[in-house]
């Protein structure tokens, strides 16, 4: 307990590992907030006219199109339209027809609209004619929501892979591993404190963000938890190799983001190219795969993928600690 406790100072100290820790909590409260933001009036037309220019029945035209704010003044317009947050365009009488202010900054489509909207004001008796069908705004965050969150764990969830790998270069760097050699602890316990550390660093993060993004009932609360728990196992275990065959902080960076972007990228690509058949069993063999095919499974409500994807990474970490064993 006493080296538990001394590793946890040491990895408080390292700014890196904080910076690790935090990451995926801060992506994961990011992307529950802009959830939570209607972006599609950003993509509405808007309109300023002043007030008595144009004829009842003319503004209920442009409402058909977007929101109409009347204005008292042309400065008051004139504001709003150059107002770079907006896109409101200013619409004015100009004899028989209308003429439309823009400043300039705004979109293509906003400034093909400006250009065409009179003409579609001279035609638009023919135009009342026809019928008008109105498909519904796609909520593009929405679609990925399913990819993303699940995504933003996994980062978390292996986190403790980096936790591990930086703090044992760190030691070595700073000549605490040659004292370690010399303390009456063996080679086990030593991996113990270190696979502890990862998974207690790891399992944090990602319960944390598991509380930001997800609503679970109970029971499928209990089963992230052991998949939470199976895969910062697994992760931290994986650490320790990175820790142990890097010479240097700079190597061991690396490594870690080859391997993180390894276990970011097959499950993603898994799931958006629908693998099945034996490559699956292939995809598997990365730990991340199996994590997040049940985290998917449990935002879907499949508990039965997810007991499956929870004996797999049990299979992961058994592996990887005869493993890690063996070459000690």
């Amino acid at each position: 307990m006493i080296g538990i406790r001394y590793q946890l100072k040491s990895i408080w100290k390292d700014k890196f590992c904080l910076m690790t820790f935090l990451l995926p909590i801060v992506i994961a409260a990011a992307l529950n907030f802009m959830g939570s933001i209607d972006l599609s009036n950003l993509g509405k037309f808007h309109f300023g006219v002043l007030e008595k220019d144009l004829p009842t029945q003319d503004v209920t035209w442009l409402e058909q199109y977007g929101p109409v704010t009347v204005y008292g003044t042309w400065e008051e317009l004139t504001a709003a339209v150059n107002e770079p947050s907006t896109n409101v365009m200013g619409v004015k009488a100009d004899g028989q027809s209308i003429k439309i202010t823009i400043s300039g900054d705004e979109l293509d489509i906003f400034q093909q609209t400006a250009s065409t909207l009179p003409t579609l004001y001279e035609q638009r008796d023919v135009a009342g004619q026809t019928e008008i069908l109105s498909l519904e705004y796609p909520d593009i965050l929405e679609d990925l929501e399913g990819i993303f969150i699940p995504a933003v764990l996994i980062m978390a969830i292996f986190m403790g892979c980096t936790f591990n790998a930086v703090n044992i270069i760190s030691e070595k760097e700073d000549g605490v591993a040659f004292i370690n050699e010399i303390l009456p602890m063996t080679s086990r316990q030593y991996m113990i404190q270190k696979v502890m550390m990862g998974f207690l660093c790891g399992g944090l993060s990602s319960v944390m963000t598991v509380c930001i993004c997800f609503q679970l009932s109970w029971q499928n609360t209990g089963i992230m938890l052991i998949l939470i728990g199976l895969s910062s196992f697994v992760a931290a275990l994986i650490g320790l190799f990175i820790g142990k065959y890097s010479e240097g902080l700079m190597v061991g960076v690396t490594y870690i983001k080859i391997i993180m972007l390894f276990f970011i990228a097959v499950p993603i690509v898994c799931a958006l190219l629908g693998v099945s058949g034996p490559l699956t069993i292939i995809c598997n063999l990365v730990p991340s795969q199996p994590a997040f095919e049940g985290i998917m499974a449990l935002s879907a409500g499949n508990i039965g993928i997810a007991m499956k994807d929870i004996g797999i990474l049990a299979l992961h970490g058994a592996a990887w600690s005869a493993l890690y064993i063996l070459l000690l």
